[in-house]
C-alpha cells in the first residue's frame, strides 16, 4: 500500500469496526433467533404435556394421534422400533416424567419413547430434577430435541391412557430451526483480524527490511540507491536516504579525485626534485632531500588509500579466511620476516560405545578447517598487513591466529616485547597518530585507522588487549 500511514490507520480502524459490527450483528441476530426457537419449543412441550394429561386441543403445528391397537400392543411391550411406519427410526430414548405429586406406583406418570433416525438423546438431567414440574420437564425435553438437528417422533402415554403419536417436527425439528450464523460471525471476525494483522505486518516489514538493508550496507555493500514499495512516509525516508548517500558518495569521490589529482600533480615536480637532488654533491643533504620527497608522496598515497577504503568500492563475496591469512603469513615468511601462524589444536570428538567395542572411540576433526566468511579480500589483506606491520615495528615479532564461532571470526595478531600499553595503541587508531619510534620506522599514522575502518565494514571491531609477551590485536568480523 502506497497510502500515508495516517490514512492506513483510519482504514484499519474502520475495517476493524465494520468487521466487529458485522460479526456482532450476525451473532446477536442468530442468538435471538435461537432463543425464540428454543422458547417456542419449550412452550410447545408444555402444551403437549397438558393435552396428554387433560385431552385439551393440541398446540398449533403439533399433531397428536392415537396409535392403532396393534401399534399400541407393540408399544405396551416396549417394542417401539417395530411399530409400523417407524422402521427408519432405530434410535429409541425411553423416559418417564412424573406428575407434580405422584409416584411411579400411582399411575399418574407420562411414559415417553423418543424415536429418532440419528441419535439417542441425553435426557437424564432433565427427568431427574426434583425441583421441576411435569410440564416444565416436558418443555425442557422438547427444548433439548430442538437443539439437535433431527426429526424425532414421540410415542407417549399419560398414566394408563392410550398410546399416542406426537409429531412436533414442525416446531422442534431440524427444518424448523433457524440458520445458525454464529460460526460465520466468528469466521468473519477471524478473517478480518487476519487481514488487518497481515496488512499491518506487511507495512512494518517494509520498514524493517529497509532498516536491515541500511544496517548491512557497510558489511555487505549495497546499491547506489534504494527503492521501497510501501507507505508514503517510507518512500520519503528512502528518498532522503538516497539523497544522503548521493551526497556522501559525491563528497568521498570528490575527495578521492582531489587526492588523486594532487598525487598526480606532485609526481612531476617530485621527479624533478629527485633529478636535481641527484646533482647535489653532498651525499647527506641529497639523502635527506630524497627522504623528504618520498615521505611527502607516501603521505598522499596513504591518505588516498584511506579514502578509497571509506568508499568501500570492493564488493563482498564468500572467501576462505583461513586461506587468506595463510597466504599473507607465507608472503611475510618468504621475505624472512618474523611472522608465524599459530596452529590450532585439533578438536577431539569422543564417540559412544557400540556393540562391537566396550570402550568409547575418539577422533579429531581435520586441522585444516576452512573458515568461510562473506568479506572483501583486498580490504582484509590490507587491514591484516597493517596489523602485522604494526606488530613488527613495535614488537619485533608477529604471531597470527584465527578464532571463530558460529557468528564471528577473529584474526588475532600478537607481538612480542612492545613497550606500548593498550591505551597507547588505542590512541594510535586516530588518523595520523604515530608512536614513539617515529624517526626509526616508516608509516604515516593511518595503518590502524584503515584496519578499524575495514573491521567496521565487515560488521566488527578492532580492539587491543595485553598478551602473554606483548600486545594482542583482535580484528573481529561478522561471518555472514
Amino acid at each position: 500500500m502506497n497510502l500515508p500511514l495516517r490514512r492506513l490507520g483510519w482504514i484499519w480502524t474502520l475495517a476493524a469496526f465494520a468487521a466487529g459490527l458485522l460479526s456482532g450483528g450476525l451473532w446477536f441476530t442468530s442468538a435471538q433467533s435461537w432463543d425464540r426457537y428454543l422458547t417456542q419449543s419449550f412452550v410447545a412441550g408444555f402444551a403437549v404435556y397438558e393435552e396428554l394429561r387433560t385431552g385439551m386441543a393440541s398446540p398449533q403445528d403439533v399433531s397428536i394421534t392415537p396409535l392403532s391397537p396393534d401399534a399400541a400392543a407393540l408399544a405396551e411391550e416396549g417394542k417401539f422400533e417395530q411399530i409400523p411406519g417407524f422402521s427408519d427410526r432405530r434410535f429409541v430414548t425411553n423416559l418417564s416424567i412424573l406428575t407434580d405429586s405422584s409416584s411411579p406406583l400411582s399411575g399418574r406418570e407420562l411414559t415417553l419413547a423418543v424415536m429418532s433416525d440419528r441419535l439417542v438423546y441425553p435426557v437424564s438431567d432433565i427427568v431427574s430434577g426434583s425441583d421441576q414440574t411435569g410440564p416444565q420437564k416436558m418443555g425442557n425435553l422438547t427444548r433439548l430435541l430442538a437443539t439437535y438437528c433431527s426429526e424425532p417422533i414421540l410415542i407417549a402415554r399419560f398414566g394408563r391412557g392410550d398410546w399416542q403419536s406426537v409429531d412436533g417436527t414442525a416446531v422442534w425439528g431440524c427444518e424448523a430451526a433457524p440458520t445458525d450464523l454464529r460460526l460465520p460471525a466468528i469466521l468473519i471476525a477471524v478473517i478480518a483480524l487476519a487481514v488487518i494483522l497481515t496488512s499491518v505486518g506487511n507495512v512494518t516489514d517494509t520498514f524493517a527490511r529497509f532498516a536491515q538493508a541500511l544496517r548491512d550496507r557497510r558489511r555487505r555493500g549495497g546499491p547506489d540507491s534504494y527503492d521501497a514499495d510501501g507507505p508514503e512516509e517510507l518512500r520519503e525516508i528512502v528518498s532522503a536516504v538516497n539523497d544522503h548517500l548521493d551526497d556522501e558518495r559525491a563528497q568521498l569521490e570528490k575527495r578521492a579525485i582531489v587526492l588523486s589529482g594532487v598525487s598526480h600533480d606532485l609526481g612531476t615536480p617530485a621527479t624533478r626534485v629527485r633529478l636535481r637532488a641527484a646533482l647535489i654533491p653532498d651525499d647527506e643533504l641529497r639523502e635527506k632531500l630524497e627522504a623528504d620527497v618520498d615521505q611527502m608522496t607516501g603521505m598522499i598515497e596513504s591518505v588516498l588509500t584511506y579514502t578509497r577504503s571509506e568508499l568501500s568500492i570492493e564488493d563482498p563475496r564468500q572467501i576462505s579466511l583461513t586461506a587468506l591469512v595463510e597466504s599473507l603469513v607465507a608472503d611475510y615468511q618468504d621475505m624472512d620476516l618474523p611472522v608465524s601462524l599459530k596452529q590450532v589444536a585439533p578438536v577431539v570428538v569422543e564417540g559412544a560405545q557400540s556393540v562391537f567395542a566396550s570402550r568409547r572411540g575418539q577422533g579429531s576433526l581435520p586441522e585444516t578447517r576452512r573458515i568461510l566468511i562473506m568479506g572483501r579480500p583486498i580490504s582484509l589483506k590490507r587491514a591484516l598487513s597493517n596489523l602485522i606491520d604494526n606488530a613488527l615495528k613495535y614488537g619485533r615479532h608477529a604471531e597470527v591466529a584465527l578464532e571463530t564461532d558460529a557468528q564471528t571470526a577473529t584474526i588475532v595478531v600478537e607481538d612480542k616485547g612492545t613497550d606500548l600499553s593498550v591505551e597507547d595503541v588505542e590512541a594510535l587508531m586516530a588518523p595520523f597518530q604515530r608512536g614513539s619510534n617515529t624517526g626509526s620506522s616508516d608509516g604515516f599514522g593511518l595503518g590502524l585507522t584503515i584496519a578499524a575502518t575495514v573491521a567496521e565494514q565487515h560488521g566488527g571491531t578492532l580492539s587491543f588487549e595485553a598478551g602473554d609477551q606483548g600486545l594482542r590485536a583482535r580484528l573481529r568480523i561478522t561471518r555472514q
